[in-house]
């Protein structure tokens, strides 16, 4: 009935993401791909380090779409096309950074879009904690 679990925490931490999605309000959706996208660059730079460059390029093709078809794509244009616009090309320039990364190995490169992943996420986490913001956020789901 069941194929053979080849990784149980694997399938555990995506039964757990789906779930969290499920019930998470749109801004929670926005720092879940935040977090995301940090816990795999975090993965590249410790396998950067170990000189697992397979792995590090897996993790970062997956922070690439994370931010690119994440993040990119939840931009709002109708309602703050400026700040949508700004994010966009901040977001563009983090995955060519992280593809340059991908081909050099540089760590640099990649603990530049990760600092500038955490600014994001700690601003995002602020606005999030706004009770006026979730109750809008509410009202529009």
């Amino acid at each position: 009935m069941f194929g053979m679990m080849t990784n149980p925490r694997a399938a555990y931490e995506t039964v757990e993401v789906n779930v969290r999605a499920e019930v998470a309000e749109p801004h929670q959706l926005i720092l879940m791909l935040y977090e995301g996208a940090l816990q795999s660059i975090a993965k590249a730079l410790l396998q950067l380090e170990s000189h697992d460059m397979g792995g590090m390029s897996q993790s970062l093709n997956r922070a690439i779409d994370i931010i690119a078809m994440g993040l990119k794509a939840s931009l709002d244009y109708k309602s703050g096309a400026d700040l949508a616009e700004s994010l966009s090309a901040l977001y563009d320039y983090m995955c060519e950074r992280l593809q340059a990364a991908n081909i050099k190995g540089d760590r640099a490169s990649i603990q530049e879009v990760e600092a500038l992943l955490r600014e994001l996420h700690s601003a995002w986490a602020e606005i999030a904690n706004d009770p006026a913001v979730v109750s809008k956020s509410r009202n529009a789901a």
